[in-house]
């Protein structure tokens, strides 16, 4: 089934590379226009542009560092001058985080990591809400740590997990406005985040053992799954978070 988003513009933060790419182009193939935002590797970020114009897309290059509240009001002032019509979709996929156990965690470790992955998707909202004139569509993207315990993904899980609390409290309070909000759980994938982990090799090994559907999920099947979310055929979903992992969380 085909899925229409002509005229249709969308905000994909973390666009540049992995997960966040394969959103992006997704959804320019489907005819939004499409803000890639990103904040280091301008290279990764002009190749996802011209990958999004080989499809067939129209795409907008924007780097901003989330982190930073006066650089993500910058971004939103220029997506207003881009747009003045206004936004339509934003996929709230940027993340960051700290990689240690939980007992060698700092104050400072924690703060930054709940702030990064669970206060800026905060932030994002209360700001694209104010492009979202007619209503708009919402997709933070989480991880199966959110709920099952990873070794040295304390903080980052727990980050995870605030960010679908947000998004349930959110999509409540804001469904009268017509925005939509949902969350996207996805398993295993290998992208350059998995770099930051020691035991990548061990996880990867795993996954693709106990994955009942043979398979390490791959950043197109995410992709996907974020399509549904922001189309019509899930006009009554709010709230959810729609684990995307082959079946390997149902598993013991």
């Amino acid at each position: 089934m085909l899925v229409d988003l002509a005229g249709k513009t969308a905000l994909v933060t973390g666009g540049s590379r992995g997960i966040g790419r394969a959103i992006a182009i997704r959804l320019a193939e489907c005819g939004a226009r499409v803000a890639v935002n990103y904040v280091r590797n301008t290279k990764a970020a002009n190749e996802t542009a011209a990958m999004i114009t080989d499809a067939g897309g129209e795409a907008l290059v924007v780097r901003a560092n989330l982190a930073d509240p006066a650089k993500v009001e910058d971004m939103f002032d220029r997506l207003e001058a881009e747009w003045p019509e206004g936004l339509d979709i934003l996929v709230s996929n940027a993340a960051s985080g700290v990689i240690k156990p939980a007992t060698e965690l700092t104050q400072h470790h924690w703060s930054w990591t709940m702030g990064i992955n669970a206060g800026i998707f905060l932030l994002l909202v209360q700001r694209a809400r104010q492009m979202m004139k007619d209503g708009g569509e919402i997709v933070a993207v989480s991880s199966l740590g959110a709920l099952r315990a990873i070794p040295m993904y304390a903080a980052v899980g727990a980050s995870k997990s605030a960010l679908e609390s947000l998004v349930r409290h959110l999509a409540v309070e804001l469904a009268h406005e017509k925005l939509r909000i949902n969350a996207v759980s996805a398993g295993v994938v290998e992208t350059d985040a998995l770099k930051f982990f020691p035991h990548r090799d061990d996880i990867i090994g795993n996954s693709e053992v106990k994955t009942p559907a043979g398979r390490l999920t791959e950043p197109r099947d995410v992709a996907d799954v974020v399509l549904f979310l922001v189309s019509p055929l899930a006009s009554m979903v709010h709230g959810q978070t729609v684990v995307v992992d082959g079946g390997y969380s149902v598993l013991a």
